[in-house]
């Protein structure tokens, strides 16, 4: 009996999975799979067609390499591939992701019809005035008074957060959340720090700074080197 070294095959509920050795040459790793597919014992037959997502770990596929092992999966007792699930990914991903997952430290005043937009966090020391933007794919703090337009998740993170010392907006959104002119209830509490959220009936809230540890837990998470 051959003893496979580069292809194991798992059945789930949802088809099946290989998990494809990811240190062997891919010529070697495609021979083996054609091997093993071949084994219709080992794979089962039938008439439908069935689900098949490949595993290859931290081996980069090209998309001509992707195209023939859907090829050869298809070809098999009624496989077809959909999903081909890697670790790698390109620079041009890596550079976003950790665009995204920044925060910009910005110290100036936002004047009328400037707009300042970051791909991540923006931290902002200083103003925004009535006719100004901050914009930000994530979440939005303004260690200042936010006057103007204030846009947080504006890639669509319903999750991002708006905070700001003097919270006095002419128009707040969130994702694609809007909230002009908030209400606040007294002239006191727009002392203290305020954040502007989502809550589950999809309206943008006001509320005091504090409740955002209770909200997004995970703004904490690099408190402590976690």
């Amino acid at each position: 009996m051959k003893k496979w070294q580069n292809i194991t095959i798992k059945g789930t509920k949802d088809g099946l999975t290989l998990h494809l050795n990811d240190e062997c040459s891919y010529e070697e790793l495609k021979k083996e799979l054609d091997e093993k597919l071949s084994e219709g014992d080992q794979i089962g037959g039938g008439s439908s067609f069935i689900p098949v997502k490949l595993e290859v770990g931290y081996r980069y596929l090209t998309s001509t390499q992707q195209e023939e092992l859907r090829n050869l999966v298809r070809t098999k007792k009624h496989l077809v591939i959909q999903e081909i699930e890697s670790k790698v990914i390109t620079k041009e991903e890596a550079f976003k992701t950790k665009e995204e997952n920044e925060t910009i430290t910005i110290a100036r005043i936002v004047r009328s019809g400037q707009v300042v937009e970051v791909p991540g966090d923006l931290l902002l020391i200083g103003d925004v005035n009535p006719g100004g933007t901050v914009k930000a794919g994530g979440n939005i703090f303004i260690m200042g008074s936010l006057r103007g337009i204030a846009h947080a998740g504006c890639q669509g993170n319903d999750q991002a957060v708006i905070a700001a010392s003097n919270m006095k907006p002419s128009q707040l959104r969130i994702s694609d959340c809007l909230n002009r002119a908030p209400d606040h209830v007294s002239a006191e509490e727009r002392h203290e720090m305020e954040c502007a959220y989502i809550d589950h009936s999809k309206q943008i809230v006001i509320d005091r700074l504090q409740t955002l540890m209770h909200l997004r837990p995970g703004l904490a998470r690099l408190e402590g080197g976690r």
